[in-house]
């Protein structure tokens, strides 16, 4: 990890009407560091993240991302990214290995390197041979790694991923997080990611910063998180910080009841 800041945030703010999605947040990322967005659902995560992405355009405040102005340099900040937001973007009705060619023009990845990088990277992730498989027939998590490597193929500085265990079983989220914590570590990618799960936030994330109502509460590692609050888990540091547990509402507990109500049908 360099001194280096990848992602420079100052005073960002995102209203809609009346309503204050982000409330003039501002942070830092060091280049290759692994960054955690904790909150629960409503918080501000998913705004936060597609202003960065230049989905969303501020309503005031300064974004710099690799050294680019988000908002003036759009298709330079575009080049640098690799995205994988919360419901999957992969097309059902094409291949494994169409997906990543589709996703290699559009991002003008050089003729000669389309191939060699394609099947690299569906090996990375265990699926090089399915990549003549339709997605229609993957399971979630195997669709969360085809996007991972569809994410990669045109080479980002950083990997933005919007909740991305969401939905997904323990053991395929481990999966998941061996393979982003593998690509950090042998690829020097900065991964930025949101999620409202405190173990997860914990367990891979370096730098972490727990965020509610649109607000930074709280920034650092989970150790010196935990030692400014006082407490000897980041549950409880998160419960004296924002003075309650991780809200009922949460993706996960609203993703649950969606599923028991299907099975009610």
């Amino acid at each position: 990890m360099s001194g280096k800041n990848i992602i420079s945030v100052k005073n960002l703010t995102k209203k809609f009407n009346d309503f204050t999605a982000v409330d003039r947040i501002s942070f830092s990322i060091k280049e290759g560091e692994i960054f955690a967005f904790l909150g629960p659902n409503g918080a501000g995560k998913s705004t936060t993240i597609k202003m960065l992405t230049t989905i969303l355009k501020p309503t005031s405040g300064k974004l710099s991302l690799n050294g680019f102005n988000v908002c003036e340099q759009k298709n330079k900040v575009r080049e640098s990214i690799g995205v994988i937001f919360q419901d999957s973007s992969v097309d059902d009705d094409l291949t494994a290995y169409e997906n990543m060619k589709y996703h290699a023009i559009m991002y003008k990845v050089p003729k000669n390197e389309t191939e060699k990088r394609i099947e690299k990277l569906l090996d990375y992730v265990n699926l090089l041979d399915r990549k003549n498989d339709l997605v229609k027939k993957f399971s979630g998590g195997m669709k969360r790694r085809l996007e991972i490597a569809r994410g990669l193929l045109h080479e980002p500085k950083i990997l933005f991923l919007d909740e991305p265990t969401l939905g997904l079983d323990v053991q395929t989220r481990t999966f998941l997080w061996k393979y982003i914590k593998k690509i950090n570590k042998e690829k020097g990618i900065t991964i930025f990611f949101t999620t409202h799960n405190l173990d997860e936030a914990e367990r891979v994330a370096q730098k972490i910063s727990i965020i509610d109502h649109g607000k930074i509460l709280a920034s650092g590692t989970s150790s010196e998180i935990k030692k400014s609050t006082k407490t000897d888990s980041l549950e409880k540091a998160f419960l004296k910080i924002t003075g309650y547990g991780m809200r009922k509402d949460s993706a996960e507990n609203s993703h649950m009841k969606r599923m028991k109500r299907m099975g009610r049908r």
